[in-house]
């Protein structure tokens, strides 16, 4: 069942920089939440998905609360049990493909990532935000894939770390590609590392 979004979305503010986060140690709770791309279909078996690969590269206790299919809407329904579950730490947050794939309204796609970054930050974890790419009709016969805007504003706006281009490049190739929309182990593998990357720039990862 979605959750009504409360508030106005807030608009990108220009200029400001993104916070630099705590530390996440080596045992602590991690959230991976999204769709498919977090529960790792394609991968093969579940220690292929990126949050089981994530946890073996980082020490961290990363739960994959993927589920395939679920929209924005649905993973902001499932936010707050989440957060009383396992008070993570740290969130890793990429939602929002199955949203672009079903042309959903973008307005109520963009409330509801904003509504559960808020959720997550309100709950005392550290937040980093994912990146989706924009299916377009030039990517699907040119295979190039850029993030959907929504996700580079949100992070200003908010002053949360990004992602940026993780799945659009492991996407964008069709060696790293169980099928049209999902990674194969190795795609998941490149982006469990190049989310370290990022994590480590935010301050989130030491070492």
């Amino acid at each position: 069942m979605a959750l009504a979004v409360a508030g106005p979305v807030l608009p990108a503010c220009s200029g400001r920089k993104t916070i630099r986060g705590q530390p996440v140690v080596a045992g602590a709770a991690v959230l991976a939440l999204g769709d498919s791309l977090t529960y790792g279909t394609g991968a093969g078996g579940d220690q292929a998905s990126y949050p089981a690969v994530l946890a073996r590269l980082t020490g961290w206790q990363v739960v994959n609360a993927g589920v395939p299919g679920d929209t924005t809407a649905q993973a902001l329904a499932r936010t707050p049990p989440l957060l009383e579950e396992h008070r993570p730490a740290l969130v890793l947050l990429g939602i929002g493909g199955n949203d672009f794939l079903r042309r959903l309204d973008e307005g109520a796609t963009r409330a509801n990532v904003q509504r559960t970054c808020e959720l997550v930050r309100d709950s005392g974890a550290q937040l980093l935000l994912i990146a989706v790419p924009r299916p377009t009709l030039a990517a699907k016969f040119t295979g190039s894939l850029t993030d959907h805007p929504m996700y580079g504003e949100l992070a200003e706006a908010l002053r949360i770390p990004l992602h940026r281009q993780g799945w659009a490049e492991v996407l964008g190739d069709e060696r790293l590609k169980s099928d049209a929309i999902h990674a194969n182990a190795a795609g998941y593998e490149q982006f469990a590392r190049g989310l370290m990357a990022t994590a480590r720039a935010a301050g989130l990862l030491v070492g």
